[in-house]
C-alpha cells in the first residue's frame, strides 16, 4: 500500500470503528458520494449499520447520489442541531448591467429555473398576467396546431429557439417548442403530438422563455445559444451580492436495491425539470415529471423530517418494488411537480417489482404544481396497504390525494390504502378542471377514506369537487368526513359499484352538494347518515336515473328555506320512489357553518338518526 494510502485509512479508521462518518467542510469526507465509497470500503459485513451525519452547508451534488444494496442500513442525517442543504444547484456568477433593467451572466449546460437569494424566479412569461386563449377547439393535429389570435405568437420566435407554449387542457397540460409560425394564418406548429385527452375550446396557454417576454421585474431568460441567461431584479436585489442559484440535476438521489436506508433532517433543492426535445404532453397527474428522491426496490427506507423545495418535479417516489417505506414528518413546497408519489402506472406480476405497505403521514405540502400545474399533492398508483394519514395538504392547482391507476372494473393491484386524518384545503384555485380533493380510480375493495376534514375546492370550468371516485371506483368506504366550500359538489362520484358513503358532512356547494354522473344495472353507492347543509345551488345533480342507489337516515338542509326537489322531484315524490323513507328535512343546528365550525348543538335531529360525532381534534400533522 503506497504511503498516502495508508495515510487516508489511518485517517478514516477511527471514524469507521465508530460507524459514524462526518461530511464536514473541514474533512476528510468532504461530499455524500465520499462517505457512501468509504463505508463501501470499510463494510465486512453489509448488514452493519452505519450512520453519516452532514455538518451545516450547502453540498451540491455534480450527479445523481446512486445507492445500491451494497448501501443498506445506512443512515443519512442531519448532524444535531444543524441544518446542511443537498443541493443539485451550480452558481450563476459574473453578473454585469447590460441595459436598462437587464443584467447578465455567462451560463451553460441546459437549465429551467433559477433561483436568487432563495426565491424562485419567473420565466420569462408572456402575458405576465392571465393568460393566451387558443382560437376555437384543441388541436388534434400532429404535431400540433395551435391556432393563435392577433400576433400572440411571433415567427422571430422560432429562429431564437427554446420559446415553449404551456397550455392547460382540462385536467392537464402541454408543453412544447414553437417550430413553425404562419403569420397569415395564425398557426403555430410544435414540437410534439397531442394526447387524444388533450381537449378543450378557448383553451388557456401561455409563453415561455421568449427574448421580448423579459419586460418585468423578477423574470429571466436564457439564451442557450449565446450562452448567457438575462435577469432583471426585484426591487432591493444587488446583483454583485446575490445569490443566484440555477437547478441543475433532476434527480438528487436515487436509491435502488438498497434496505433499511434513512434519510433524516436533510434539506433538498435544486433538482431541475426536463423535457423530452418533442415536448411534453400530460395524461393525468404529471406523472411523468421527475422526482428529486426516488426509489426502486427499496425495502424499510425511511425519510423523515427532511425538507423538500426549490424543486422542478416531484420530491419523493416509492418507486417499482418499494415495500414497508416511511415518509414522515416532512415538509414539501415550492415544487415544480407534486409532492409524494408511491407506486407506478403499471401492474407488477411478481410480488417482488410490487409496491405495498407504506407509511405517508404528518407531512405538510404546499405550494405544488409550478411548472406541471396537473400535479398531485400524495399519489398512489398500483398500490396496495399503504396508510396516508395526517397530512397537510394545500394551495396546489390540482388533486391533494389520488388514489388507484385503473380506470373502469379491470385488474387493478391499488386496494386496502387507508386515506384517514388528512386536512386538504385551498385545492384546484381556479386553475385545473376535473378534480377533486381526494380522487379514486378503480375497484379497491378494503380502501377507506375517513375523517378527514376538506374545504375550499375550486376548478376552472367543471369538477370541483371533494371527494370524486371517479371511473370504476368501487367497494370503498367513505365516512366521518367533513368537506365544505367547494365550487361542483361535497361529493361526487362518476361511476362505480358497492361504496358505503356515511357519517359525512357535505356542506356549502356552490353549485350541487350531491353528484352522480352515470346509471348502471349495479349499486352505485349506499349514502346513509350523511348531513348535507347548504345556501346556494341544489342538492343533487347530474344524472339520478334509475333506481340503482340507496339514500336513507340523512339529514338535508336548505338554510335558504327552499323546498327540496330531490333530482326534480318533490320530497314526498323522492319517498315513493323508495329513497330516503327514514331522511328528515331539518336544520341540523350546527355552531357556525359559515366559519368552518360543524359542531352539532345537544339538540340536533342527527342524534335521532343515529348520528356519530366526528372527532377531527388530531386532523393533520401531529406535535
Amino acid at each position: 500500500m503506497s504511503p498516502i494510502r495508508i495515510l487516508s485509512f489511518l485517517v478514516l479508521l477511527p471514524l469507521l470503528r465508530a460507524q459514524t462518518l462526518y461530511v464536514s467542510p473541514d474533512g476528510p469526507l468532504r461530499s455524500l458520494a465520499a462517505a457512501r465509497d468509504a463505508i463501501r470500503k470499510a463494510r465486512a459485513n453489509p448488514a452493519t449499520p452505519y450512520t453519516v451525519l452532514v455538518r451545516n452547508g450547502t453540498w451540491r451534488l455534480n450527479e445523481t447520489l446512486t445507492l445500491g444494496p451494497e448501501d443498506s442500513n445506512v443512515t443519512w442525517a442531519a448532524y444535531p442541531g444543524e441544518h446542511p442543504v443537498i443541493s443539485g444547484g451550480t452558481s450563476i456568477t459574473g453578473w454585469k448591467k447590460v441595459k436598462g433593467n437587464i443584467w447578465s451572466a455567462p451560463a451553460t449546460g441546459d437549465f429551467h429555473q433559477l433561483f436568487v437569494n432563495g426565491r424562485r424566479a419567473q420565466r420569462a412569461r408572456t402575458p405576465n398576467y392571465g393568460y393566451y386563449r387558443i382560437d376555437g377547439p384543441s388541436s388534434q393535429d400532429k404535431p400540433f396546431q395551435l391556432r393563435y389570435r392577433g400576433n400572440d405568437i411571433r415567427k422571430a420566435w422560432v429562429e431564437a429557439g427554446d420559446v415553449e407554449v404551456v397550455a392547460l387542457l382540462a385536467w392537464a397540460e402541454l408543453r412544447m417548442p414553437v417550430t413553425r409560425v404562419n403569420e397569415t394564418e395564425h398557426v403555430a406548429t410544435l414540437t410534439g403530438n397531442p394526447r387524444p385527452s388533450n381537449k378543450e375550446v378557448d383553451a388557456r396557454y401561455w409563453i415561455e422563455n421568449a427574448p421580448d417576454a423579459l419586460d418585468m421585474a423578477g423574470e429571466w431568460y436564457f439564451d442557450k445559444k449565446a450562452g448567457t441567461v438575462q435577469y432583471w431584479p426585484v426591487s432591493g436585489e444587488n446583483m454583485a451580492e446575490a445569490e443566484v442559484i440555477a437547478s441543475s440535476l433532476p434527480t438528487l438521489v436515487h436509491v435502488e436495491g438498497a434496505n433499511n436506508v434513512t434519510f433524516r433532517g436533510l434539506d433538498f433543492r435544486h433538482a431541475d425539470w426536463k423535457m423530452p426535445l418533442q415536448g411534453y404532453a400530460d395524461s393525468q397527474a404529471a406523472i411523468e415529471a421527475p422526482t428529486a428522491l426516488e426509489t426502486v426496490g427499496a425495502g424499510h427506507l425511511s425519510i423523515e423530517k427532511c425538507w423538500f423545495s426549490e424543486l422542478g418535479g416531484y420530491a419523493i417516489w416509492l418507486g417499482r418494488g418499494s415495500k414497508q417505506g416511511r415518509v414522515v414528518g416532512n415538509q414539501i413546497f415550492d415544487t415544480g411537480a407534486g409532492g409524494i408519489k408511491v407506486g407506478e402506472t403499471t401492474q407488477r406480476p411478481s410480488e417482488a417489482d410490487q409496491n405495498f405497505d407504506n407509511v405517508i403521514s404528518d407531512n405538510g405540502l404546499h405550494n405544488l404544481g409550478l411548472v406541471y400545474p396537473s400535479a398531485i399533492g400524495i399519489w398512489v398508483g398500483q398500490s396496495s396497504r399503504n396508510t396516508i394519514a395526517h397530512n397537510d395538504v394545500h394551495d396546489l392547482f390540482y388533486t391533494a390525494i389520488s388514489v388507484g391507476w385503473t380506470w373502469g372494473y379491470a385488474a387493478n393491484q391499488c386496494h386496502h390504502n387507508i386515506i384517514e386524518f388528512n386536512h386538504l384545503y385551498n385545492i384546484g384555485k381556479g386553475v385545473m378542471s376535473d378534480m377533486g380533493a381526494i380522487y379514486t380510480l378503480g375497484v379497491q375493495p378494503g380502501t377507506v377514506i375517513r375523517n378527514n376534514l376538506i374545504h375550499d375546492v375550486s376548478s376552472f370550468t367543471y369538477g370541483g369537487w371533494g371527494i370524486y371516485p371517479d371511473e370504476g371506483t368501487s367497494d370503498v368506504v367513505i365516512e366521518n368526513n367533513i368537506v365544505y366550500r367547494t365550487k361542483s359538489a361535497p361529493f361526487h362520484q362518476h361511476y362505480g359499484a358497492n361504496n358505503l358513503v356515511r357519517n359525512n358532512i357535505f356542506a356549502l356547494g356552490a353549485e350541487y352538494q350531491v353528484m352522480r354522473t352515470r346509471a348502471e344495472d349495479h349499486l352505485s353507492f349506499t349514502f346513509e347518515r350523511n348531513i348535507v347543509y347548504f345556501d346556494s345551488g341544489m342538492l343533487l345533480g347530474s344524472n339520478w336515473n334509475g333506481t340503482q342507489f340507496h339514500m336513507d337516515h340523512n339529514i338535508y338542509w336548505d338554510a335558504r328555506g327552499l323546498p327540496l326537489r330531490p333530482a326534480g322531484k318533490s320530497w314526498t315524490e323522492w319517498q315513493a320512489a323508495g329513497q330516503d323513507a327514514g331522511s328528515l328535512i331539518a336544520d341540523p343546528l350546527f355552531a357556525d357553518p359559515a366559519g368552518g365550525n360543524f359542531t352539532l348543538s345537544a339538540n340536533s335531529p342527527a342524534w335521532k338518526l343515529g348520528w356519530k360525532a366526528i372527532d377531527l381534534s388530531t386532523v393533520g400533522p401531529r406535535p
